[in-house]
């Protein structure tokens, strides 16, 4: 028996076919792959990654491999899990998954703990659910963890918790709100291990959060509603980079875009790049379509929900299912139904319907792929070396959040730009000069 737990292996031809046509939109990765299966930098290394287990992760999974390393993909999103994926890399790959699309909560953390059982030397981390119950494990915290995560755990001695935990060299995080998790676990000095924010890297957020995120939230919408969007009144809740690439990509769709913010900075910016801003409670009822993206916790609450026309619909684009109060949603509503794939209409007791996406998780993985290879061809690329990074050089890393290294970042954006077949320029030796004299002038 394989090491997985996936839905049907005899999905593994249709997954091969789709891993077979996302490697054409990552070329970074397949050059990284051709390298690393010369060097060989990971040889013999334990790696567990909690991500979404999509065809672009598939890519991320065969370059470690390549380099020599022993992964481990679960999903990061009960929601997000390509089946046929998952099948293709356990049967024709040899790679250890745990993920099925639809799992219920027990079963989620049971993959998380199969992650952990992995005792990985580097973990790849989503939004930080795999990290955070690594470090309640690690802290003793065994109270919180999650079932059944914490059965598990009161099995073990503490000289074996420990050993788990002792093991464990380092870890990247993918997402904004992980990235915000990690620096609060930092702040708190309960941080175990150093980590390297991939989000903070240029050729991440500035490409997978804007482009990335602003192309595959309004496809999910689309799938899921098959709505007309020019001419609608498309409300973003949140201008950071995913929300600006969504207001851009609605805008370019003909829609009136309105932006929502808390912070006073991005409310300006919004409000110079051309988009309305208002408070939420003013737009709620004006809006057609709603699509949170901030990383907090219940964006959208009862006030808002109470002011919303018949039809409104709402997405969720940050990480958890939180942004939307669904409680609320639950007790305000007499009646619920499932007229299209992927939407859940609450009909409220004065008749109104509101329509939610994907359950509440994010829109672009629950109503449809994801984001595109060619931007996951850098997010994945900058995950791949920073492995190399932490494998060579965490020994001597403090239990700190870091960046990703600027020779990382240039060379992601260097072979992008070599893929594409552009040429850049470089400076003379006489630009470089000028540039490091504080004593030039006019």
């Amino acid at each position: 028996m394989r090491d997985c737990h996936i839905k049907d292996p005899s999905l593994r031809e249709k997954g091969r076919g789709r891993i077979e046509w996302a490697a054409q939109g990552m070329p970074v990765l397949g050059l990284l792959r051709e390298r690393f299966s010369r060097e060989r930098p990971l040889e013999g290394v334990r790696i567990s990654a909690c991500l979404h287990v999509t065809t672009e992760s598939a890519q991320l999974m065969l370059t470690l491999k390549a380099a020599g390393a022993d992964p481990l993909l679960c999903a990061s999103n009960p929601l997000s899990t390509q089946d046929d994926v998952a099948a293709s890399l356990v049967f024709d790959h040899g790679i250890k998954v745990y993920a099925l699309r639809g799992e219920d909560p027990r079963t989620y953390y049971e993959h998380i703990r199969q992650a952990i059982v992995h005792r990985p030397s580097i973990i790849l981390d989503d939004g930080g659910d795999l990290t955070s119950q690594v470090h309640l494990l690690g802290l003793g915290r065994l109270d919180e963890l999650k079932e059944p995560v914490r059965e598990w755990a009161l099995s073990l001695s503490p000289e074996e918790r420990s050993g788990i935990i002792e093991g464990i060299l380092g870890g990247t995080e993918e997402t904004t709100t992980g990235v915000l998790r990690l620096r609060e676990m930092e702040r708190e000095g309960v941080l175990l291990f150093p980590v390297i924010a991939v989000n903070d890297a240029y050729t991440k957020y500035l490409f997978d959060n804007r482009y990335g995120t602003g192309q595959s939230t309004i496809d999910g919408i689309l799938r899921a509603t098959n709505r007309l969007l020019a001419g609608s009144t498309f409300v973003v809740c949140g201008y950071g980079w995913c929300g600006r690439g969504i207001a851009m990509r609605a805008r370019g769709m003909g829609a009136r875009v309105i932006v929502t913010e808390v912070n006073p900075i991005r409310a300006l910016e919004a409000l110079m790049d051309g988009f309305e801003v208002m408070s939420l409670q003013e737009a709620a009822p004006i809006g057609d379509f709603f699509v949170t993206v901030t990383g907090n916790y219940h964006v959208i609450r009862r006030e808002h929900l109470e002011r919303m026309k018949d039809g409104a619909i709402l997405a969720n684009s940050g990480h958890f299912n939180v942004e939307v109060d669904l409680e609320a949603l639950e007790e305000m509503a007499q009646g619920r139904s499932q007229p299209r794939p992927g939407v859940t209409q609450y009909v409220m007791h004065d008749g109104r319907r509101i329509n939610l996406l994907g359950e509440g998780r994010l829109v672009n993985l629950a109503c449809a792929e994801g984001h595109p290879p060619e931007v996951m061809d850098m997010s994945f690329s900058n995950q791949a070396l920073c492995c190399v990074h932490l494998w060579k050089k965490g020994k001597g890393l403090q239990r700190r959040v870091y960046r990703v290294p600027e020779e990382i970042d240039l060379e992601v954006a260097r072979l992008k730009l070599r893929a594409m077949g552009i040429e850049i320029d470089s400076l003379t030796p006489e630009q470089r000069r000028y540039l490091e004299s504080w004593t030039s002038g006019t």
